[in-house]
């Protein structure tokens, strides 16, 4: 071979060499690119439908908080509607056991003026009564009922004859409840 030869066959070596270096490489870079986006595309999808989720998940927990306060806030408002008057209902019981207990007291009733004036109390007791009944407030208490720790205050357990064992006997105060709550338990006696 002759130099020029030799000299041409490096120069073809080299300018294939360049072309080589120029043509771009081959698919595997370009496919493992591609694979490589749509890789982080399937994981930036499963991260946007967990974020979906959480947040659903967050709306609906939301949701039902906001309904549980709406739900407890109505049940107080409720609750102050139907015992505002409790505190009211006990002072004017006080008023309500001094009535009973004028009517209790033996009365001359051959005196026109004493009979009046136990008519008026008997009938002021009675529209009170009827006016905190209105308002929900009820007695409690009678002879003869079965003992309740829930709405009477036993004073004293004695044997009685004719009544059962644990039922009340004498009634020493009355009881009263408001829309089913204890407002003040009757003082009773116990047959034992």
């Amino acid at each position: 071979m002759s130099e020029q030869e030799q000299k041409t066959n490096v120069n073809e070596k080299a300018v294939e060499e360049i072309q080589q270096e120029n043509e771009p490489q081959s698919a595997d870079p370009l496919e493992e690119a591609i694979a490589r986006v749509q890789e982080l595309e399937e994981q930036l999808k499963a991260q946007v439908e967990e974020t979906a989720k959480k947040e659903q998940d967050l709306l609906l927990r939301t949701r039902a908080e906001i309904d549980n306060i709406r739900r407890r806030t109505e049940q107080d408002i409720e609750k102050a509607h139907k015992f505002a008057l409790e505190k009211f209902s006990k002072d004017i019981l006080n008023t309500i056991d001094n009535l009973e207990r004028a009517l209790a007291t033996p009365a001359n009733t051959e005196d026109e003026s004493v009979k009046a004036l136990f008519d008026g109390v008997q009938l002021t007791l009675k529209e009170l009564l009827s006016t905190v009944a209105h308002f929900g407030v009820e007695p409690v208490g009678a002879v003869g009922e079965i003992f309740n720790p829930d709405l009477h205050q036993a004073i004293s357990m004695q044997p009685a004859e004719g009544v059962e064992s644990n039922h009340i006997t004498a009634v020493l105060q009355k009881g009263y409840i408001l829309n089913g709550r204890v407002i003040r338990p009757a003082m009773v006696m116990v047959a034992a």
